[in-house]
């Protein structure tokens, strides 16, 4: 008898489990009536009462697909959701079992990523039963648990929501003395909630958190503080990050645990990209806190644009100073050089030549009459004369600012915003070095002589000097500063620690892959620093192109045409070029990393450097492993591009040649890529006439004439494709390759008359050149798609009648 009775409740588990997992399909068969639907929700609803928490875990699993059938049938129950379930998922949140809870809390998730949840239930039934959770006399484990379900929310929430509601207890679990688990959970998604807040409230409130975190006893902590230092950096404001961020940083680099100070060398390239100034660079930090890149064509156009602003300030600098200003250094004209190949894409700057001109004459009269006046006062009193001056001293402070007025009609220009910040930090430090002469002469009135400078005055004179330096943008311009890699638009501190990278001792005490992770964010940190500033990494990114380890010259072979973009063309012939030629010789590892970039580098080169390199693409139909078919693949697809780039002898004379061998490739994927790119090789220009003919008979023998039908199907490819991208003019395709086109429209084999029906049906006959009823080849082509439509094959009958703007299958299958 109690066996019976056991297996009588056995059975009613498991039917009620079966009726719990079947939940959908029977709400989808009583939806018509509303009645029977009303009736099937309260049967949910007692069941979400059941006893036994299987049942109640496998409820809360199907939640989530009736949530999605309730949400497209709104209009039917509008109420029903958030009536229904709602209650049942925030109640098992506080299930005594963990099944249950861990897997309504998956649910919960679920529906807010998929938008299902309203917000009046986040607020009002969600959020509050989280907050009594982490009430500080709530039970450790669901406290845990609801910490974590409330940084997951975060994210999902407004702003709003999150500032009324969520703030200030998270800002109180910050600083949970008992729970070290809390403050973890905490710490790892700090990040989070400071970019849904803002700049205010993480400056206000989270910032004092963060620092307590940062210094937490327990090193896990400190690890998820470093692993989010960016997110959190970019929700502050310059100046905090720089004077209070910065040194907190730094602790986290020097701190006493291993794992801590490697998540904070791993966040160093990240934290330093958080100093780039996005009017510049172009970065800019999303909502939620991820870097992405505007304008990424323009980058470099806004480094030229840097290049002219420091000739403005050179002339400013040097205003009377032609022994100084000219020659340039090497650096400066090439900077000038590229700023000037830029002009045509902008609105030209203000034109500030004769206001240049009349402060150079009016320094030219001030100085001859302070030179005569200083001549008559000394006339007579035995003292020799002053030494004529045959130039002009430093622009004064009345001066900088007559500019800067001529350019205050014009500050819409994004460019002479740029100017006018250059000027205004030169017009400081002209205002700095005058109050200096006007405290040295005090001085020297006082003492009654023309003694040594005291410490203050030392100080001050070390200080204008620091000045001096960093307004001036040429990297040659002091070998001092280049030696000693000082800049000034991050702070010092961090440079040092990320040019420290790169040494040994860094991979023995705190990450054997330190190097690849400096390699990782180099560009960032290139982009960040600016053009001016390559002098400080320039070193650094030699030592890592030639690591020891693989990992670390492919990382910067993937980015080398990101730091060309950022660096311009004469840094990149001079310090990229050469590294980018090792990367050539380099493992196949190496080598795909430029290989994907390809085109990408070689554009920003100058036409004679990039024509060097034409020697140099055969060489990648060379592998370590030549069953490495993706390697030809990539160089396929680069060379469709790289083909603009070069002139139509360069292209019939090499890539010709590189695209016809890959054509024979032993693997299907790169022949037919590089079908396509034959299709490219646009040689049937005026000028390059013969060239073009020549290469079409290569086209019809290599192919048209091909003994196998796989060569005559590649042919029909071919001339399609010509014909879609425009790759001729028409109607010397209708010359030289429509008639081989149709002579194939009976070949012997089905698959070679498919695609030339498809390319006569979708391509040819859709341009306008083929539609006219008198064109040459109209005739020809109608009765050439007649017999295709009349062919025994049907999938030649299919493509021969097909709608050219119907979508269908793809033909890779038949090819």
């Amino acid at each position: 008898m109690w066996t019976v009775m056991v297996c009588l409740i056995s059975l009613m588990f498991i039917f009620r489990q079966i009726v719990a997992r079947g939940l959908l399909d029977v709400l989808r068969e009583f939806s018509d009536n509303e009645n029977d639907f009303i009736s099937v929700m309260e049967t949910v609803a007692r069941m979400s009462e059941d006893g036994e928490p299987t049942v109640r875990a496998e409820l809360m699993e199907q939640v989530p697909n009736i949530a999605m059938f309730l949400h497209e049938n709104r209009p039917n129950f509008p109420e029903a959701f958030s009536r229904y379930l709602v209650p049942i998922v925030v109640r098992y949140l506080t299930d005594p079992n963990n099944q249950v809870r861990k897997t309504s809390q998956a649910a919960l998730l679920v529906l807010l990523e998929q938008g299902l949840m309203s917000k009046a239930d986040m607020e009002g039934k969600v959020c509050p039963v989280l907050l009594e959770l982490t009430e500080p006399s709530s039970d450790d484990d669901y406290k845990i648990e609801a910490v974590a379900i409330m940084c997951k929310l975060v994210i999902m929430l407004t702003k709003d929501t999150v500032e009324h509601l969520l703030l200030l207890r998270f800002c109180e679990l910050c600083s949970d003395v008992r729970l070290f688990q809390v403050r973890k959970v905490c710490a790892a998604n700090f990040g989070e909630v400071c970019s849904i807040v803002g700049q205010e409230a993480t400056e206000k409130l989270l910032m004092p958190k963060f620092f307590d975190l940062c210094s937490d006893s327990l090193w896990g902590i400190r690890k998820a503080c470093a692993e989010c230092f960016m997110v959190v950096s970019n929700c502050t404001s310059p100046e905090v990050r720089r004077t209070k961020l910065s040194p907190l940083f730094i602790n986290l680099i020097s701190d006493q645990s291993r794992w801590v100070r490697q998540a904070a060398f791993q966040s160093l390239g990240r934290f330093i990209s958080t100093f780039a100034n996005p009017s510049i660079t172009g970065l800019h930090f999303c909502e939620d806190g991820t870097l992405s890149q505007l304008f990424s064509k323009l980058i470099i156009d806004h480094v030229t644009l840097k290049a002219g602003v420091m000739m403005l300030k050179i002339q400013l600098l040097h205003l009377g100073h032609p022994e100084h200003s000219d020659p340039l250094s090497h650096q400066q004209k090439d900077e000038c050089t590229m700023f000037n190949s830029f002009n045509f894409w902008r609105a030209p700057l203000p034109d500030i030549t004769q206001e240049l001109e009349l402060l150079r004459e009016e320094k030219r009269d001030e100085v001859t009459e302070k030179r005569d006046e200083t001549m008559r006062e000394t006339e007579g009193e035995g003292k020799e004369d002053v030494p004529s001056l045959d130039s002009q001293g430093p622009a004064t402070s009345s001066q900088i600012q007559k500019v800067l007025d001529c350019l205050q009609p014009h500050l819409d220009d994004p460019d002479v915003q740029a100017q006018v910040k250059v000027l205004s930090a030169a017009l400081k430090a002209a205002q700095l070095e005058s109050q200096t002469e006007d405290a040295d002469e005090s001085v020297s009135e006082s003492n009654g002589s023309t003694g040594s400078p005291t410490s203050d005055e030392l100080s001050a004179m070390s200080e204008l000097s620091l000045t001096d330096a960093q307004i001036s943008d040429s990297p040659s311009s002091s070998p001092v500063l280049e030696k000693s890699k000082v800049q000034n638009v991050i702070p010092q501190q961090l440079l040092d620690q990320y040019l420290s990278m790169t040494d040994p001792a860094r991979a023995q005490t705190v990450d054997t892959e330190i190097a690849k992770h400096c390699a990782f964010s180099l560009p960032g940190v290139a982009l960040t620093l600016g053009r001016q500033n390559w002098h400080c990494l320039k070193d650094t990114y030699e030592t890592l192109a030639t690591d020891v380890q693989w990992k670390v010259r492919r990382t910067l072979a993937f980015s080398i045409h990101e730091l060309a973009v950022i660096l311009g063309d004469q840094l990149t012939a001079a310090d990229l070029v050469p590294i980018f030629n090792g990367f050539l010789k380099d493992l196949d590892e190496v080598r795909i990393g430029v290989l994907r970039h390809l085109y990408d580098f070689l554009k920003l080169l100058h036409a004679d450097k990039r024509r060097e390199y034409l020697y140099q693409l055969q060489e990648f139909m060379v592998m370590d492993n030549s069953r490495n078919w993706r390697f030809r693949y990539e160089l396929a697809e680069q060379l469709i591009l790289i083909i603009e780039l070069y002139s139509h002898n360069d292209v019939y004379d090499y890539l010709r040649q590189i695209a016809r061998n890959l054509c024979s490739d032993k693997v299907s994927e790169v022949r037919w890529i590089s079908y396509k790119l034959v299709s490219h090789v646009k040689l049937y220009a005026c000028e390059a006439h013969d060239l073009g003919l020549n290469f079409i008979n290569e086209l019809i023998m290599s192919f048209c004439h091909c003994p196998k039908w796989v060569g005559r199907q590649a042919f029909a490819f071919i001339c399609q494709a010509i014909v879609e991208e425009d790759c001729m003019p028409m109607d010397q395709f209708a010359q030289h390759l429509l008639p081989s086109l149709l002579s194939l429209s009976s070949d012997p084999v089905p698959n070679v008359r498919v695609l030339v029906a498809k390319a006569l049906r979708q391509s040819v006959l859709e341009k306008p050149y083929f539609k006219d009823p008198g064109s040459a080849y109209s005739d020809e082509l109608e009765e050439a798609l007649s017999e295709l439509r009349m062919d025994k094959d049907r999938d030649v009958q299919f493509f021969a009648t097909l709608d050219p703007n119907r979508n269908v299958m793809d033909t890779a299958a038949l090819i």
